[in-house]
Parts: structure tokens; C-alpha cells; sequence
């Protein structure tokens, strides 16, 4: 069936998904969020063959993802079931495709093929200085850096650095790869590429991006989803992830400009008694 003649069955499909997504992963509604994955998994019996191995994969995929508890401790138990549970939520589906229905639904393209446009290296340059100075900007005024806890230490900021990284990577590899790449078969790709971008800014929300955060967090989700269709490359978006990782862990220090400076006292909030926040940079 062509995309372009796509009928309301993937689109229902993709709509609960994202629903349910919302439901169980950020606002812990879990007999509604309950509800609407069984009637997902409905809706996905329903499908034709070939979307139905796909969808089959996605609602695997975000059931996992659902019983991960995703929070912002790096200790090690937690980063070992998390990341454990994130990886299944990625290999998982990625083995099955790939081995059991001998399919590439799911690829990690690394390059695509060609040199590197010169605009694509400048945007590259320009989205990651914006991103240095904005990030830090918006995590102050929204109060979103007390969702963070930093402690100084070698052992924790290696903690902290190869879990904020890896799981901006996972981000991309998840949202877009995999759970895009899954349901764009079936769908106009807009319609898709928002599907995914509404799942993604209910993952970043329980991560702690509150406030105005989760509009700009939809915008970027879906820009993510339109780069990697018009590159086919993971490099070129991952690069949005990795990049601002560092900006949770800035707090106040005289090297330091003040656009890069988060831990400061929010006009609007109170530091919850429970958070304990410091700066590693004294």
C-alpha cells in the first residue's frame, strides 16, 4: 500500500502509541497509560502483515521504555538497570527486524555516502554554539538545573559525563532510528515525524526539561527527524545531543561568563530541601 494512501488504521496506531507514551512515561497515569498501550496492541492486530511486524516493534519498544525507571541518578545500580533496559529498547527491536523478519527497518547509517557539504559543516558549528548559550540560559530562568544533582569528584563527573552522553546518543537512536524509522513505512512522514517527536518530549520531560522547555523540546525532536531524513547520516544529529551535555554540571565561577553560568538562585523557586546542588567548578 502507498504511503500516500495510508488509512486510518497506522495513523490510530501511531496516535495511541503516542498517547500512551505521554500517559505512562511522564505523568505516571498508569491504567489510562495501561489502557491505551493495550488498545495499541489492538489497533496493531488490525494492521496488514507488514506494518503489523513494524508496529509490533514500536509497542515492544515503548512498553520497555515504560517500565525503565528514567530519572536523573547516575549511582551504579541505577545506571546498569536503566541503560540495561534502554539498550533492550534498542537492540531488541533492531535483532528482530533485522535477523527474525529479514528486514531494515531499522539502520544506523554513520555516513551517507557522500563528502560533507560545506553548509551542513556550518550548521553543524552554528546549532552548537546557539545550543552552548542557550541551554544554559533556559535551565536558569526555568529553574530545570535543580532536576540535577552535581557533586565534585572524578568518579562522579565520569559517571555524570558518560551518562549524559550516552544517553543522548540512545535519545537519537530511539526516537529517530528506531521508532521512526519503524512507523514512517506506513505513515505520510509528517505525521510519523510528529508521532515520535511527541514521544520523545515526553522522555525529556521526565528527565527534567520543565517549564517553556517541552515546546522547544518538540521543535527540536522534530527537526531531528526531518535532518535524519534528509541526510540518512547519525553523525549529523547525534551532534545536537552530545553537544550541550555539559551545561547541567556549570555553576558559578569567576572564569566563567555568565551565559554559561546555571546555579543561580531562580527568582520564581525555592531549592527543594531534598536537592542537594553543587557546583563543581569552585
Amino acid at each position: 500500500m502507498p504511503i500516500e494512501r495510508a488509512t486510518w488504521a497506522p495513523v490510530a496506531t501511531a496516535s495511541l502509541l503516542a498517547a500512551a507514551a505521554v500517559a505512562l512515561i511522564p505523568l505516571h497515569a498508569y491504567p489510562a497509560g495501561l489502557t491505551l498501550l493495550a488498545l495499541t496492541v489492538v489497533a496493531v492486530s488490525a494492521l496488514e502483515p507488514r506494518a503489523r511486524r513494524d508496529y509490533a516493534l514500536a509497542t515492544g519498544a515503548i512498553g520497555l521504555l515504560a517500565l525503565t525507571p528514567i530519572n536523573t541518578k547516575i549511582d551504579l545500580p541505577h545506571m546498569f538497570i536503566a541503560g540495561s533496559i534502554l539498550g533492550a529498547a534498542v537492540a531488541g527491536p533492531y535483532v528482530i527486524s533485522r535477523f527474525v523478519f529479514r528486514d531494515h527497518s531499522i539502520t544506523f547509517p554513520l555516513h551517507h555516502g557522500r563528502r560533507w557539504y560545506k553548509t551542513e559543516i556550518a550548521y553543524i558549528l552554528a546549532t552548537a554554539t546557539l545550543a552552548y548559550f542557550i541551554l544554559p540560559w533556559y535551565l536558569r530562568v526555568t529553574g530545570s538545573y535543580l532536576n540535577w544533582e552535581v557533586f565534585p569528584g572524578v568518579n562522579y563527573l565520569t559517571r555524570l559525563f558518560i551518562g549524559t552522553n550516552g544517553l543522548g546518543l540512545w535519545d537519537e537512536l530511539f526516537f529517530v532510528c528506531t521508532i521512526l524509522g519503524l512507523i514512517r513505512r506506513h505513515l505520510p512522514f509528517w505525521q510519523a515525524n510528529v508521532a515520535q517527536a511527541i514521544m520523545w518530549t515526553a522522555f525529556l520531560y521526565q528527565l527534567g526539561f520543565r517549564g517553556f522547555g517541552p515546546f522547544i523540546l518538540f521543535i527540536f525532536a522534530l527537526s531531528q527527524g526531518y535532518i535524519f531524513k534528509r541526510t540518512a547520516s547519525v553523525i549529523l544529529h547525534c551532534h545536537h545531543s552530545l553537544n550541550p551535555r555539559p551545561h547541567p554540571l556549570l555553576g558559578p565561577h569567576p572564569r566563567l561568563p555568565p551565559a554559561m553560568v546555571t546555579n543561580l538562585p531562580h527568582p520564581m523557586k525555592k531549592v527543594h530541601p531534598e536537592i542537594h546542588y553543587r557546583s563543581i567548578l569552585r
